[in-house]
């Protein structure tokens, strides 16, 4: 497999340390986002994006097909919504021979569409299941990969200091995990938001929270409450499309997605109050009530 040149689709916050932190491991680092296209993005959102990978020590690309005509080895972490669609258009300008990672949360059904398209243009598909939140960890993220070239890229993978593991040579188990897990996840993210911010307006907080404590006692429930909101106020949006990949992965599986489709609904609520602006003022390390309170001025009392 050849390595040396990484390719970075989509430099966000993912992208940002993937890049950063494989960048002494290759012979070159680039990237490519919408943020740095000189045909769609802002002029200063573009320099804001290549003054950071520059001081980064990450190259730029004006356009995917100058990334894929020039990277061995492609990492996509873009959003969920965008999966299928970036690897498609990457297949249109890959190097025979490229390896393609697939870093997004989406459905076993979509990762097996990207996987036929990359392949198809002579590309090798990984599938990867990202297993926790990445910034806590860096590139040192649990994470499972499939695909015929799972096991080989683990390998190399680990051998630069990932927590990298094959689960298997046919694509979607890994994906599968992942979202079987999301659902667990942010539905635990979407009940702590529902369940304190109703508990807040009725003032009983301080009598609800010590009961999940007695049942579940290795959870700090304050500090988790207060981790959760956090999270999803900063990522409600790519936690809903994730949801609603995860709802997909459930229909797939031959079920209604019942419980999946709520869980993305209350993720994307909170993202459209983040846009609004309603935490702007809530400062980092803020306790959960900060985000409830400010959450209650908007309710609509029945």
């Amino acid at each position: 497999m050849n390595l040396h040149s990484m390719g970075m689709i989509g430099y966000g916050e993912v992208g940002k340390i993937f890049a950063s932190g494989l960048k002494t491991q290759v012979a070159r680092v680039q990237a490519w986002d919408l943020k740095l296209d000189p045909l769609s993005a802002l002029p200063a959102v573009r320099a804001q994006e290549q003054a950071h990978a520059a001081q980064a020590g990450v190259q730029t690309c004006a356009s995917l097909r100058a990334l894929c005509e020039t990277s061995g080895f492609i990492i996509s972490a873009v959003t969920a919504s965008n999966t299928l669609a970036v690897a498609q258009a990457a297949a249109r300008h890959l190097r025979p021979g490229a390896i393609f990672l697939d870093l997004n949360s989406a459905s076993p059904g979509t990762k097996q569409q990207a996987a036929a398209a990359i392949d198809a243009a002579g590309g090798h598909y990984v599938e990867a299941g990202v297993m926790t939140s990445v910034p806590p960890y860096g590139i040192r993220v649990p994470m499972l990969l499939g695909g015929a070239k799972a096991a080989a890229l683990a390998d190399q993978l680990r051998a630069w200091g990932m927590d990298a593991k094959a689960v298997s040579s046919d694509i979607g188990v890994a994906s599968a995990i992942k979202m079987c897990r999301s659902v667990m996840i942010k539905g635990l993210e979407a009940l702590v938001i529902e369940s304190y911010t109703t508990a807040r307006q009725y003032g009983v907080e301080d009598h609800m929270i010590p009961t999940l404590a007695e049942t579940f006692p290795s959870i700090d429930w304050q500090q988790t409450g207060a981790y959760f909101f956090s999270r999803v106020a900063q990522h409600g949006q790519r936690r809903a499309e994730e949801m609603r990949e995860a709802a997909n992965t459930v229909r797939e599986a031959g079920f209604e997605p019942f419980m999946a489709t709520a869980i993305a609904d209350k993720q994307g609520w909170m993202a459209e109050h983040s846009r609004d602006g309603l935490f702007a003022d809530v400062v980092k390390g803020a306790p959960w009530q900060d985000y409830a309170d400010r959450l209650l001025q908007t309710r609509e009392v029945k």
